[in-house]
């Protein structure tokens, strides 16, 4: 059955019937003016810089307070993936049930609105309950419990979305209650509210369009910095391991132990840089995969941090290290294996950009609520302006201290997914030729248990 529709009228078809009495007359400018005042708020509304769904939100509740006949309203936006009218914003309905509503263009009025691209009023119940005939009994019953049991509008108004020439979806208002109704004069009004719903709509789409392409573009500038980091860093090790490997095997030359041994040990140790660049790649593919895994078991700071420490004293003969703990240090729940690949990175880092050596301290303090482990060196520090950058994926700090820094810019990446997967923090404190310090924090259970040997 088609509905029942009715042209737009414009303010001067009320103007002739009124002017005979200048009551009505006065009426009628009056409501025009609050409509234009309207029209002001929310295109003020609709320009502010907060997400779509607040403004329409916000919209549609400013609707139904100024239009005498809407009880309700709702912004019904178009997906061409379901190809369906889904609700996106409403007001004055049960949106539980309002929001599983899917209607096909040419279903309900919504969906007639949408199809012919034109604005509609449906004046009297009989009006809405025709142009409702072809609803779907899902629809229609998702309807009458997002009403209260309204099975049909007293009367309603309808208006599409256009954008640049395309229909992306409907605005409605219905009047829900009875003993009022829309009139012709409104659809003015309405379209002009939907033609800046339209706009705010479109804005917001571009808005993610160019959002999506700045990611896009991050991303593939990250791609490309991680596989020009790799060709670098990679190629210098394998570059000594193959350069120390052939004078080695040369017969000509014949090495004595002690350079050998020195040989060996610069092999081994680039073999290492290798390992630890393949190991961060992986890390933080896991990471970005969702695969990592936490598994907390009960865990002794204190002895993580001295193993650390013996393990980092391996790789330098320039630093001294130092773990303080305070007596009776708390055991906390996290996953000892992660944790130390926490302080393995800090202390890493702590070595790398200390290259001329000095005394690397980690130190443990207990907080009310959680406890604080510490890192700091008396390296080259880092300058303000890059303290925020340090968690980033693939950042390195241009330090000036020469080019053997060795890294992929992911071990503090990873350090930090790791520590806030505990629910703790990471933060890093510094000044330029005065050394870092890298701080990060562990929840504290109630009533934890003290480290007796820490």
């Amino acid at each position: 059955m088609a509905s029942t529709s009715i042209s737009t009228e414009y303010p001067g078809d009320d103007a002739s019937r009124t002017c005979g009495s200048s009551s009505d007359l006065q009426a009628m400018l009056e409501r025009k003016a609050r409509e234009l005042e309207v029209l002001y708020e929310i295109s003020k509304i609709l320009s502010s810089a907060i997400d779509l769904r607040s403004l329409l939100d916000s919209t549609v509740q400013r609707l139904v307070g100024v239009l005498e006949a809407a009880d309700a309203a709702a912004v019904l936006l178009y997906s061409a993936e379901t190809d369906c009218l889904q609700v996106y914003s409403a007001f004055g309905f049960e949106s539980e049930w309002l929001e599983q509503l899917r209607l096909r263009p040419g279903e309900s009025l919504s969906g007639k609105v949408f199809q012919e691209g034109r604005p509609q009023l449906f004046p009297t119940i009989d009006s809405t309950a025709a142009g409702m005939a072809n609803m779907g009994d899902k629809n229609r019953t998702l309807f009458e419990k997002a009403t209260g049991g309204t099975c049909v509008p007293h009367s309603a108004i309808c208006a599409p979305l256009i954008s640049r020439g395309t229909r992306i979806g409907v605005l409605v208002l219905e009047c829900l209650k009875g003993g009022k109704s829309f009139l012709p004069s409104d659809l003015v009004f309405v379209q002009a509210l939907s033609d800046l719903i339209a706009l705010a709509v479109e804005r917001d789409r571009l808005s993610s369009e160019a959002e999506q392409v700045r990611v896009l573009q991050e991303a593939n500038r990250l791609k490309s910095e991680l596989l020009s980091t790799l060709s670098h860093e990679m190629r210098t090790p394998l570059a000594s391991i193959k350069g120390y490997t052939t004078a080695l095997l040369m017969d000509d030359t014949d090495w004595d132990e002690t350079t050998q041994r020195e040989f060996l040990e610069i092999i081994d140790e680039e073999c290492d840089n290798l390992e630890n660049l393949v190991s961060d790649i992986l890390e933080s593919s896991t990471i970005e995969a969702g695969l990592m895994r936490i598994e907390k078991q009960p865990t002794l700071l204190a002895r993580l941090a001295q193993r650390s420490i013996e393990q980092a004293s391996l790789r330098t003969r320039q630093h001294r290290f130092i773990a303080s703990f305070p007596p009776g240090f708390p055991v906390v729940d996290a996953d000892p294996r992660r944790i130390e690949q926490v302080l393995h990175n800090l202390l890493d880092n702590a070595v790398k950009y200390s290259p001329n050596g000095g005394l690397v301290v980690v130190r443990g303090e207990v907080r009310e609520n959680e406890v604080q482990i510490s890192v700091a060196d008396q390296g080259v520090g880092i300058a303000p302006e890059h303290l925020n950058r340090l968690f980033e994926r693939f950042f390195r700090i241009k330090s000036g201290i020469g080019p053997n820094v060795v890294g992929t810019g992911l071990g503090l990446p990873i350090a930090r997914t790791i520590v806030e997967s505990h629910g703790g923090r990471i933060w890093a404190e510094s000044s330029l030729g005065a050394g870092t310090t890298f701080y990060f924090t562990l929840p504290l259970e109630p009533g934890g248990a003290g480290d007796d040997e820490a």
